[in-house]
């Protein structure tokens, strides 16, 4: 598989924080997605849910669809009755010819929540992770059967955020299993997106690119803000835009042999970051930083000689 650059539409629109973006038309982002010069698109809350819809409007925009975000439940419900839960989305993702899902354990979490400091998100105990991974692979194992690979999300607020807890969920997984490198996330966390990625090649099967500004990162652990604040206040940006090193980290994934999807998202307020400067500006670092990492992006998916 080629790698190819793709986009999260929560550069117009949030799907935490509806009113950010909440009056642009999913029109406008997709145009303005491909004028930015991406090859695909990740799941909003504008898209229409039926592939027999929302395919016909992709293809206008000669866009595909990437994947789009699961909330699990795991920590709560059995892998049966998540396998149960999901089949929507997963008829959805099938049908738009989709090769990953995107998931993240929720029943617990608290990066929705605006009131709640990050400081009080969710710590699973240590004898937890065996039954919580055995239900995680459960439903790997399902999904694999049909043709997607499930991309564990690691983010903040969630009971998968450091690199500890990491650590503890691949280490209860089986193979079914991918994990979804976010560097934005990791650093957040505490993490080395790089370290990461060295240890977990072969593992990762998506990859999400938002980049840190490094001030208002000091200042959101410093007064101990929400994950909703930080984003309102500008903690999220675009790659090559703050302080994570793109030549660091995108190396290791090319000599790791990823093929995929490397996607730009970084949620902000679309009101103080104009969504199409933005997203040009990321197209643009990325696709520049791919290309130093060694990446055929265009051919081949794998390092280039020389």
């Amino acid at each position: 598989m080629t790698i190819k650059i793709g986009i999260n539409p929560i550069t117009w629109s949030n799907d935490d924080l509806l009113y950010l973006g909440g009056d642009t038309p999913l029109e406008t982002c997709l145009s303005e997605t491909k004028e930015a010069g991406y090859d695909g698109i990740e799941l909003g809350n504008k898209f229409p849910r039926d592939p027999a819809v929302l395919g016909p409007i992709l293809k206008k925009h000669d866009l595909s669809l990437v994947s789009g975000w699961y909330s699990s439940e795991l920590l709560t419900r059995s892998a049966q009755d998540e396998i149960k839960a999901l089949q929507p989305h997963l008829t959805l993702l099938k049908g738009m010819g989709c090769k990953v899902m995107v998931f993240a354990e929720t029943s617990n979490a608290i990066h929705c929540d605006i009131k709640k400091p990050l400081s009080e998100r969710p710590v699973l105990p240590v004898k937890d992770w065996a039954t919580f991974g055995a239900r995680l692979t459960e439903v790997g194992d399902y999904l694999e059967k049909q043709g997607i690979k499930l991309a564990y999300h690691h983010h903040m607020g969630t009971v998968v955020q450091s690199t500890e807890d990491i650590d503890h969920m691949m280490a209860a997984t089986g193979p079914s299993v991918g994990l979804l490198l976010d560097t934005g996330h990791a650093v957040f966390a505490g993490a080395d997106p790089a370290a990461l990625a060295r240890k977990y090649a072969g593992r990762i099967v998506h990859v999400h690119c938002k980049d840190i500004r490094k001030e208002v990162l000091a200042t959101a652990r410093a007064e101990n803000w929400s994950f909703l604040n930080g984003v309102l206040n500008g903690t999220f940006t675009v790659p090559g835009d703050g302080m994570i090193d793109y030549d660091a980290v995108l190396p290791v994934l090319a000599d790791g042999g990823y093929e995929g999807w490397i996607v730009v998202e970084a949620e902000q307020d679309p009101a103080k970051a104009h969504p199409l400067t933005y997203a040009k500006l990321g197209y643009r670092n990325l696709s520049a930083a791919i290309d130093r990492a060694g990446f055929n992006k265009r051919e081949t998916g794998k390092r280039v000689s020389g």
